[in-house]
């Protein structure tokens, strides 16, 4: 298996952390989310490593093993920078990550060893860890339901209660190459400008209505998002001072 790791973006809400480098650039915990990426991937037996640039692509260039140039970044959202690594998403499985996220080598194994073709990660203990993140969780989640299967039946869609977050989707994810396919068919069908502005979660909530079986994987130990400059200083001393609870604050 592969991995494609989304770089594109410019992090405008991590405000000077970003002035002069991608965000998987920033230092966490004592290595840069980039470095998170690789090591953790490794580990968990991922040897080609791909990264979609954008902003600063410069600083990113010859980083990995194979670099792919979103273009149009700064007028296109995250899946359309994707659809840059079309030549590596259609020829073998592939995990896709965020580039701000940083997760396990276990995590990343279950994900590998489904055998679905089209699989996420999610968090199921998310509201402790987003409650460390923000005064109110709910003004940062999204709905996030299950079948009793483990497929996802609805994701992506403002939450009002979080009897409607069963977790929180991580920005990572697992495609084959048939189930590329049907994801390049689906934004084929799509107006130009909706493909344009279209993020993931709308994407995955696009393709189960349109029947796609989507299985979620839920994460095993510390892992976190990092989309604001507080949330550098909450995961480092995370990172450095586990909490003794498993559940707690991106453990399990």
């Amino acid at each position: 298996m592969r991995a494609v790791i989304l770089a594109a973006g410019r992090g405008s809400r991590m405000g000077a952390h970003t002035d002069e480098r991608p965000k998987c650039l920033v230092n966490v915990g004592g290595r840069t989310l980039l470095d998170r990426h690789r090591d953790t991937l490794a580990e968990a037996g991922i040897a080609e490593v791909a990264i979609v640039t954008g902003y600063r692509a410069e600083s990113l260039t010859g980083r990995l093993s194979r670099d792919f140039h979103a273009p149009r970044w700064q007028e296109t959202n995250m899946v359309v920078s994707l659809t840059a690594a079309h030549d590596w998403l259609s020829t073998a499985p592939s995990l896709v990550a965020y580039g701000d996220i940083f997760y396990t080598a276990e995590t990343v194994r279950s994900l590998a060893d489904t055998s679905a073709e089209l699989a996420i990660a999610y968090d199921p203990h998310w509201l402790e860890l987003w409650a460390k993140r923000f005064a109110d969780p709910l003004a940062d989640a999204e709905t996030f339901r299950l079948r009793s299967d483990s497929t996802v039946a609805e994701i992506g869609r403002r939450a009002t209660s979080t009897e409607e977050v069963q977790g929180q989707y991580m920005g990572l994810l697992r495609f084959t190459p048939p189930a590329w396919a049907r994801v390049r068919d689906h934004l084929a069908a799509l107006p130009p400008a909706a493909r344009d502005a279209m993020d993931m979660t709308s994407l995955l909530q696009g393709l189960i209505t349109a029947g796609e079986q989507i299985v979620a994987v839920p994460r095993h130990g510390p892992w976190g998002e990092v989309d604001h400059p507080a949330d550098v200083s909450l995961y480092t001393s995370i990172l450095e001072h586990p909490p003794t609870s498993e559940t707690k604050a991106g453990t399990t």
